[in-house]
Parts: C-alpha cells; structure tokens; sequence
C-alpha cells in the first residue's frame, strides 16, 4: 500500500464534504466550500529549495526497506481500465467501418494491445521471450511486417496515429540493472524501480524504430486525443537502500547524504540514427500541493507521434501521488485514492502542455476511471467509503484553482460496495453489491442536487455497464444466489428509458464462467451495426479462455457461438474491420465472419 500524507486543509474539506452528503432520496443545496487550499499546486523558490524540502520528506518517509509504496504500478488501476460510448472509426480510405479500442471519452484514446485503423492489424505479443509488433493487412488478412522490440521487457501497449504507433512498455516487476546510463540504454541506475519505455515507430513501408524515450519510475496511464499522446508516469527518487540489511536508521543517514542529481526524473532519448541524449526535469517544471510533504512524484509527459522522432517529452512533474488517470479533450484528472479520500488534480491540455488547473477532494475511493466523468464544466465522482460501507456520487465545479462540493447524494448501497459506474451525459449508473445488484439512476442535470431516480434490484452485479442505444445499458458482471454467493457469469440488457423504473429485459447466464471484461473494459466489443457483442470467457470448460458471441436484437440477447484460438491459447481481445469479426491472443490472431462466423484466417504468433 502507498502511504501518502495528507493535510489538515484536505481532512477539513473531507469534514464538509461528508457533512453535505445527502441521502438517496433527499437532496439540497449544496454550502459553499473553501477551495482545497492544502492541494493547490506551488512552485519551489529555487532548486537548492526543492532538493532541501525532498531530502526532508525523504528522511520522514523512508523505512527500513526504503520509500512505502515503491511497488510498480500497472497501467489503467492495474487492470487496464477504460472503455467508450460507442466503437469509434468509419471514416477510412477503404470505406470499412471498424470498431476501436473501447474508450471511457469519445474521441480520447487510450493504450491497449491491439489498434486497427480499418486498413491494418498492428499488434504487439511475445515471441521466444520478444515482444515483436505485427502489421496485419486487413483486407488480405495476411501480415506484411513485424518488428523485434529488443530490450524491452514486461506488458506492451499500443498507440496509433497516422502511420506512427507508439509502444509503452511497463515492466511486470521492478527492474534491477546494472550502473550506467548514457552509454548503455539497458543500464538504467534505477535498482529498485520500475523503467518506463517509449518507442516510436514508423508503419510506412516495413516497420522501423525511429525514436525511443525511457524514463524513471512506472506507467500510470497515458491517453492520445489527435496525434497528441499524453503518458503520466510515476516515480521516487532514485536512491539505492541496503535491502539485505533493513535498517531505517542507515536508510535515513543515505537520504541525507544523497546528491542532488537523484532527486528529481531522469530520461533518456534515442534519436533515430542511435544517438543518446540524457536530462532530467528541470526545476522550473516541479511544483507541488501546497501541504503535501512526500516524495512521489507524478510526471506528464506529451509526444506529437507524427513527429519524426521523440523529443524530451517536455514533461510537467508534480510532488504527488497518484493512481487513476481519466482524460477528456481538454483536461487531463489525476487521482490519488485512499480508503477514505480522494485527491484529484485537473490539468488543461487545450493549449498543449499539460498546465495545472484546479485540485479537489472527494471522500472515499474510486473503483476506476469510469467513476470520474466531465459534463459541461462539472466533474462528477462515485466513491465508496468503506468505513462506513456507503457510497456517494459528489459534483464538482471549478473555483478558481480548486475543485469546489457543489452537489453530493448519498447512502447508495448502504452496506454495499460500487462494483460498477457509467456517467452518461447528464444520467449516472451505479451499481453496488453484497447480496444483490441494485442498479441506481441518478439525475445529474443541476449540479447542487443530483438525485437518485431509480432503483433496481436483482441477484448479483453488473462489473462493467455500456451504453447499447438510446435508453438501454449492458451490464457484464456475476449472477449470484439470494445468499450472495456467485454462480456465474452474467451479461444483462437494461432498460433506463423511464429513469424512475430501470428494469432488466434481457440476461444471458454462463455457470462457472467469467470475463476479463468485468475488469478490463478494453476486453469488451459491442458493434451496434449488428449488434454483436464479445466478451473473452473462461472458467466454464476449464479450457483457456474463448470469445463468447451474443447477438442484440430489439430486446433480446441470444448466444451466436464461442470462437476458440486455433491453437488453444487464451482470446484477449476482439475486434471488427468490415464484415470480419477479428479476436487476438498471446497465440496469435483469428479472423471469422461476422455475419456467420465461419474461420476466415489464423496468423500465429
């Protein structure tokens, strides 16, 4: 667990914030609130200044086996969050519709496996231990290049703009290497740290390395809205503790006599005929909240992938902690989730470079990036306090630099947890479980009094909601008994038309069975033009996990098929390019009709 020290200003507006919750069936007025002074951003009156005030919060912070909380931290809440409204894309050269990566915001895209742009497949998967990324020709379903990405090592997630693909690589666990930095790009004097790593490649012709970034510290998240990709990563100093020999008292000596150049991110840039440039962030682009006194650090970083190589990434660093990233077009929200609070700090990316906005604070936790949404200038959160096994939808609006209570109801699920969250427009979904599922709607159309409308309770839970049309919602989750003990994996059509009455038209059961998509959402695919929905499912058989097919017709779900990898290997993701329905696996990738799903195509891996 990450240990984060948090102000009296924060515990002071957690104190309002919980004073103004309202019930689920009585909402008010909301009271003013005092900005979040304790989390708006300052800068350091000098370098000397910055290292001195680190230097101090690092001898508090540090224990016996170093710095609490440096464990690596995967993409997307561990889990690789995110998902949207409908499957962007239909506007290519060869005229094929095709479904994206399933995205929280239309139009903000977000790292994943797999991308297609409609006339090619790129990929990345692991070959003899080598993560190598594919080009698949749609059209032909046939590969026409591959690229080796030596020296990278852990989870690889794409990007695509243009003929450009951007590949993030986060380790799995920390990597320990050897001293060195510019004159050997594996030699990073990170030992008890993650490595970040960036890799520009050009899809014009073959595929070729064209740029590389690597920096301290771990991925949180990235998002790309246009040919801008914005990557947050997090870090500590790079300090070398004696692990063999825990001791905090030996520990603390180290942090003070530590210099001055571990203190703040260090990168490195490959430039395109192999030359190496190194830097670090400079002071000026430091600042911190004003009363947090750690030593996390978050950095945004932001590419133009049409570029011809990667430049330093002109990266703004923030002295804070953060785990949830959520993007829209024009902000960028970090978040900072505790068991009973949450700090959020909002960056305008109109103007390019990420610039601070504003910060707040909700109580309680958030389940994921899907529990934070912007709708005409309010920011909306559903948390869980687990303390008191309630949970809350809390609006938001910007004061000044602080994110301001304008709105709160409460009591959703007294005794019960958020298992899942979908804000649509002015409309939220909220569904919390212990022994049943009561799926919540909530009016959200004035800020000051968001109230719930609606209610409905069934037998398990939904993990992950998508809008499927005007007035209906699919829901992925587990079917349970009376008693709450689960018993399967569920897929549900909702009916919100009337948000006085949610009510469930259709379910489709699988015993024994789950979803990466009730975690993952990039996991999930519906195509609304026939309405197919996949979902990868295992358990049932105790086979590796397939691509289960249902079909959504007026208000019916109906099982069209499972589709298995040829070579057994377990399906991730899905996808559609025109009349082909596409899943891909560690083994490889398969390709079947949509209308029939007959085999078309299988390229291994």
């Amino acid at each position: 667990m990450t240990v984060s020290r948090r102000s009296p200003a924060v515990l002071a507006l957690l104190l309002a914030l919980t004073a103004c919750t309202s019930s689920s069936d009585d909402t008010h007025d909301a009271p003013p609130v005092s900005p979040a002074e304790g989390l708006r951003l300052v800068s350091y009156d000098s370098c000397p200044g910055l290292y001195d005030t680190l230097r101090a919060a690092a001898a508090a912070d540090v224990g016996p086996y170093g710095f609490a909380g440096d464990d690596v931290v995967m993409p997307a809440d561990a889990a690789r969050d995110g998902p949207a409204p409908v499957p962007n894309g239909s506007d290519l050269a060869a005229g094929n519709a095709f479904s994206g990566t399933n995205t929280h915001e239309r139009g903000v895209d977000e790292p994943d496996l797999i991308k297609t742009d409609g006339r090619r497949i790129v990929t990345v998967a692991v070959r003899n231990g080598v993560p190598v990324l594919r080009v698949v020709d749609a059209a032909s379903r046939a590969q026409t290049g591959e690229l080796r990405l030596t020296d990278a090592y852990g989870v690889s997630d794409l990007l695509l703009s243009g003929d450009r693909a951007l590949v993030l690589t986060a380790p799995d666990a920390p990597v320990s290497v050897p001293n060195g930095f510019a004159e050997d790009t594996r030699g990073w004097p990170v030992p008890q740290q993650s490595r970040l790593d960036l890799r520009l490649i050009d899809l014009t012709a073959a595929p070729r390395q064209i740029g590389r970034y690597a920096m301290d510290g771990s991925l949180v998240d990235a998002r790309q809205t246009g040919g801008t990709a914005r990557v947050v990563v997090r870090s500590s100093p790079r300090i070398e503790f004696p692990l063999d020999r825990p001791d905090v008292d030996v520990n603390r000596r180290i942090v003070a006599e530590a210099g001055d150049d571990v203190w703040l991110p260090r990168f490195e840039v490959t430039a395109p005929d192999g030359s190496v440039t190194t830097g670090t962030v400079p002071c000026a682009r430091v600042s911190r909240p004003a009363s947090y006194d750690g030593v996390r650090m978050l950095t945004m970083l932001s590419f133009d992938l049409a570029a011809t190589a990667l430049a330093d990434g002109t990266p703004v660093t923030v002295v804070a902690d953060g785990d949830t990233v959520y993007g829209t077009a024009t902000s960028l929200y970090v978040a900072d989730g505790g068991v009973d609070r949450t700090e959020i700090y909002r960056f305008d990316t109109g103007g390019g470079t990420p610039r601070y906005a504003a910060s707040g604070v909700v109580p309680g936790r958030l389940l994921n990036q899907y529990a934070l949404s912007e709708w005409n200038g309010s920011l909306r959160a559903a948390t869980t306090v687990d303390a008191h096994n309630s949970s809350s939808v809390t609006v938001l609006t910007q004061r000044g630099t602080a994110l301001a209570l304008a709105g709160t109801v409460g009591d959703l699920g007294r005794g019960e947890t958020i298992h899942s969250v979908r804000f649509l427009e002015d409309r939220g979904y909220v569904v919390t479980f212990r022994r049943t599922d009561p799926l919540y709607a909530i009016d959200l159309r004035d800020p000051a009094r968001p109230v719930v409308t609606g209610e409905l309770k069934i037998p398990g839970y939904s993990a992950y909601l998508h809008p499927a049309a005007p007035g209906r919602l699919i829901g992925v989750g587990q079917d349970a008994t009376a008693e709450g003990r689960i018993t399967g994996l569920q897929v549900s059509l909702f009916d919100v038309t009337d948000p006085g009455a949610p009510a469930r038209l259709a379910q489709h059961h699988l015993p024994a069975a789950g979803s990466a998509a009730e975690f993952d959402p990039h996991a999930f695919l519906f195509w609304p033009a026939t309405g197919h929905l996949v979902v990868p499912v295992a358990g049932h058989t105790g086979a590796a996990a397939a691509a289960l097919v249902l079909r959504l017709t007026g208000d019916t779900l109906a099982e069209a098929g499972t589709l298995a990898q040829p070579d057994g290997s377990p399906v991730t993701r899905s996808l559609v390019v025109g009349d082909t329905l596409w899943t891909a696996g560690p083994g490889g990738l398969h390709a079947v009709s949509l209308a029939t799903l007959e085999d078309l195509a299988w390229l291994p891996t």
